[in-house]
C-alpha cells in the first residue's frame, strides 16, 4: 500500500452515529457523503423519541443519504415500519437486518421492499453467502446499500478483507447496490476498503479526528508520543525514589 492520502480516496465515507450536533458538525464537512444511524446508537446518545429524531436529523442532512432502522422483529411490522421510514424523506435509505432474532432470513422482505422502489441499506451482514441471498432477493436495479460488518469479523480474529472483496463480485450483477464496511476499528480500515474497491465506509466521529493523523511523519510521532508519556508523569507528580547505593553512584 502505498502512502495514505485522503485527498486520493474514491470510496464514499458515511458519518455514523445518532447525536444531532455530531451530525451537524459531520454534514459541514464536505467529505462526508452520507449519514447512518441504529437502534443501539440512538439509545446511547439518549434518544427517546425515534420519529422525532429522525425528522430532525433530515432537517440537518437534506442533500445526503442517511439511513434509519426498522426494530421489530417480525416481518409483517418490519414491513409496516419500512414504508413509514421510507415515507420520512426520499434521501432516507431504511436499514433492514439480514435475519430476525430468530435466525430466519429476510429476503421475502427485502424482495418486496426492493419491488416497491424502497432504497435499502440491508445490515448486519457477516458473511459472502449472505450478500449473495440478498442480492437474490433485491430487483437487479434496486438502490440498496449491502452493509458488511467487517469490524466485527475482524473481532473474531478473520481477516475481512477477503469477505469484502468476494462481496464486491457478488455484486457485479446489482449495479445500484453498493458495498458498505460496516465497523470499522481503526483508520486503517479506511484505505483497505478503499484500496479494494469499496464503495462506503462509515466512521465515527473518533475516526474523523484520526484524519488529521494520515501520512503523519512517524519520527515525530514517535517523539510526541515521549513527551505525552514525559508530560503525564511530571502531572502526576510521581517519583521513583533511589535505593542509597544507586543515588550515591
Amino acid at each position: 500500500m502505498s502512502m495514505p492520502s485522503v485527498d486520493r480516496l474514491q470510496m464514499k465515507i458515511f458519518a455514523d452515529g445518532a447525536d444531532i450536533k455530531a451530525i451537524r458538525e459531520a454534514a459541514a464537512n464536505p467529505l462526508i457523503k452520507g449519514f447512518t444511524t441504529n437502534p443501539s446508537l440512538m439509545r446511547a446518545a439518549g434518544v427517546n423519541d425515534y420519529k422525532a429524531f429522525a425528522i430532525e436529523a433530515l432537517k440537518v442532512v437534506s442533500d445526503r443519504p442517511i439511513s434509519f432502522e426498522v426494530f421489530a422483529d417480525d416481518f409483517p411490522t418490519m414491513e409496516d415500519q419500512a414504508r413509514e421510514i421510507a415515507s420520512w424523506g426520499s434521501n432516507v435509505y431504511v436499514k433492514i437486518p439480514v435475519s430476525n432474532t430468530k435466525g430466519e432470513f429476510a429476503g421475502p422482505l427485502i424482495a418486496r421492499l426492493s419491488r416497491a422502489g424502497v432504497k435499502l441499506n440491508i445490515t448486519a451482514i457477516m458473511t459472502v453467502d449472505q450478500v449473495a441471498r440478498v442480492c437474490e432477493a433485491l430487483t437487479d436495479n434496486a438502490v440498496a446499500v449491502i452493509s458488511v460488518f467487517a469490524g466485527r469479523i475482524a473481532d473474531t480474529g478473520r481477516d475481512p478483507v477477503p469477505v469484502m472483496s468476494d462481496s464486491l463480485r457478488v455484486l457485479r450483477n446489482r449495479p445500484k447496490a453498493e458495498l458498505l464496511w460496516a465497523s470499522p476499528r481503526e483508520v486503517l480500515n479506511i484505505f483497505q476498503a478503499d484500496e479494494i474497491g469499496c464503495h462506503i465506509i462509515t466512521v465515527t466521529g473518533d475516526h474523523l479526528k484520526k484524519l488529521s493523523l494520515v501520512a503523519k511523519d512517524l519520527n515525530e510521532y514517535s517523539r510526541e508520543t515521549v513527551i505525552m508519556f514525559y508530560k503525564d508523569a511530571v502531572s502526576a507528580g510521581y517519583s521513583i525514589p533511589l535505593t542509597a547505593k544507586r543515588a550515591a553512584s
